[in-house]
């Protein structure tokens, strides 16, 4: 009897134990968190990507990121639930020669809207406006031949005055030939009313303010959604 008696001590005694492991195993458990995140990933995976590639003018140089007119779109596109999420890749400085190089790195995740926003930069630095045309179409053809089904969008972009009449004309005519020669969806002017506006930007008088930005976005938005 006695050790009958100790033999159910023990194995009470096991089964309380066995029962406050699981109770702490279940408790400090992360898999609920797990869960979660597998279904943001989900979710994530699930809906197709818009790319900005650009220069200063994508990566909001000079105010918060958050102001700039690629997350202004972004944050559009979540409140209108539609299934995409927006890329930032805007580097400030980029010319399209650097945009050229860097795009194959880019492009090793999956794009299905590609806007692209290079130029400025080379009008700045007085580059031939006919390298600038051959750098443009060089990135079209390397996101074509990588993703055939992506669309493209192409924003416009003007040289600054004081390059003179005839860079500024040659510079501005290789947005709507390269778009045209294409198929590309075009933005004229990526900043349409705000470009020479010196309320709308910085003291430099080439980058957005905040509130230069939102028209930005106003403008890239009117085209973007016409392929959304």
């Amino acid at each position: 009897m006695i050790f009958s008696f100790s033999k159910k001590i023990i194995l009470l005694t096991f089964g309380v134990f066995m029962l406050q492991s699981c109770q702490q195993n279940t408790t400090n458990t992360k898999v609920p968190e797990a869960i979660v995140a597998e279904k943001k990933e989900a979710v994530k995976s699930d809906k197709k990507n818009i790319l900005f590639f650009g220069d200063s003018l994508s990566a909001a140089f000079g105010i918060e990121p958050s102001q700039g007119f690629v997350s202004i779109i972004g944050k559009r596109i979540d409140s209108l639930e539609m299934p995409y999420m927006v890329t930032n890749a805007g580097l400030s400085g980029e010319t399209t020669a650097a945009g050229k190089e860097r795009v194959d790195w880019i492009l090793k995740q999956k794009v299905d809207i590609f806007v692209l926003e290079l130029g400025g930069n080379d009008a700045l630095r007085g580059i031939k406006p006919d390298a600038t045309y051959q750098n443009l179409q060089a990135i079209v053809d390397k996101v074509k031949a990588t993703y055939p089904e992506c669309k493209i969008v192409l924003a416009g972009m003007y040289a600054p005055p004081n390059m003179g009449a005839t860079y500024s004309k040659a510079f501005k005519a290789n947005y709507p030939a390269l778009a045209k020669a294409n198929n590309l969806t075009f933005i004229p002017f990526l900043l349409e009313n705000v470009g020479g506006e010196p309320k709308l930007n910085q003291a430099d008088g080439i980058h957005p303010t905040s509130e230069g930005h939102k028209i930005v976005a106003e403008t890239v938005w009117k085209t973007l959604k016409t392929v959304i």
